[in-house]
């Protein structure tokens, strides 16, 4: 909104200065030059702006040099060839202009972000929404897994509030567990934890801003939303995925091994036991339904990975012909764990 303030404010102030200049018509010629400078600049991308501002700044620094060189072999020898001297402006502006483009991520003068973010920083990760709320990068920092800066935008903090502000309990808590990951971040002096105020009033979805942002000062996304992270990795944004992180370091189980699992509730077919891992996995119990709220050894049969996640199919040690099923019905549960699509009703 305050860019486009500014915008409003230029394009009147060009009018204001074309009719004092010449009248009416002055007026009339310097506002329409002026909305066309800002219809030129807000089609500009911010990363395409910087790159000019960087040429600009070198092509500066090269004329300076130039003219020092000029100077000197003026009062040094007396007089010099205007050939010479063009050949040392261009020479000196292109040399200039090339060095400080090809090193303008090193300088911070070049970078638009606030609180002195250095552009192409490989240190600097963004967190969106959904990983505040998920709560684990906060485990994930204090092991020192992720180091580095962690930028929360100021969007994100806005719709973290408005998801804080909702009337749904479920959402209120999620907005408010948030916000308190957010103060422990804050609060450890082993995470470096930065809001910036950049934004992009251009781009209105909030994931959008993310991949501009994150492509302004060359940083990474951490986040668990999959269809961020597919946009992300698009755009050449490098990202980050929690749920990724935790597929990966779970605990691999083979045929035949013998787990312990706790078995929560009744399976939706005869005779079994629903249980979870510590990291969230399900696992089905065979002959476990006599087993809810115990905790027990189950030997595992096989596993089956589904979009929803990985799922182990299991069955108690004790002899399956102790069971008091009859036999038709342990014929069937036997069965079913080799069937795909049973793991659809889960």
């Amino acid at each position: 909104m305050q860019i486009w303030i500014i915008r409003i404010a230029f394009t009147l102030f060009g009018g204001a200065l074309g009719f004092i200049i010449s009248d009416l018509t002055g007026g009339v010629i310097g506002f329409f030059v002026t909305v066309i400078l800002v219809g030129i600049e807000s089609s500009i991308s911010r990363p395409l702006l910087r790159d000019l501002f960087a040429c600009f700044a070198g092509l500066t620094f090269g004329l300076i040099v130039a003219g020092l060189i000029i100077y000197i072999i003026r009062t040094t020898t007396g007089a010099i060839l205007p050939e010479v001297t063009a050949g040392i402006v261009l020479s000196c502006g292109y040399v200039g202009t090339m060095i400080v483009y090809r090193r303008r991520d090193a300088f911070a003068l070049f970078s638009l972000t606030t609180h002195g973010l250095q552009s192409k920083s490989p240190t600097i990760k963004i967190l969106d929404t959904s990983v505040i709320i998920d709560g684990r990068i906060l485990d994930i920092c204090q092991t020192g897994f992720i180091d580095g800066m962690f930028v929360i935008p100021r969007f994100v903090l806005n719709e973290l509030q408005h998801i804080a502000d909702s009337s749904d309990l479920l959402r209120r808590n999620k907005g408010r567990r948030g916000f308190e990951i957010l103060r422990l971040m804050q609060n450890n002096p082993d995470i470096d934890v930065e809001v910036t105020e950049e934004d992009f009033p251009e781009v209105p979805e909030v994931d959008a801003k993310l991949i501009h942002l994150a492509q302004e000062i060359g940083a990474k996304i951490i986040t668990n939303d999959f269809n961020l992270n597919k946009v992300a990795e698009l755009q050449g944004v490098t990202v980050l995925n929690i749920n990724e992180l935790a597929n990966s370091v779970r605990p691999v189980v083979v045929a035949g091994e013998v787990i312990q699992v706790r078995v929560l509730r009744e399976g939706k077919e005869p005779n079994q036991g629903v249980g979870y891992l510590d990291d969230g996995t399900m696992v089905i119990v065979e002959y476990g339904r006599q087993y809810v709220g115990q905790t027990i050894d189950a030997i595992v049969t096989q596993t089956l990975q589904t979009t929803a996640g990985r799922m182990i199919f299991t069955r108690t040690k004790t002899d399956e012909m102790d069971s008091d099923e009859p036999e038709d019905v342990r014929s069937y549960s036997r069965s079913w764990p080799r069937k795909p699509n049973g793991a659809s009703s889960y």
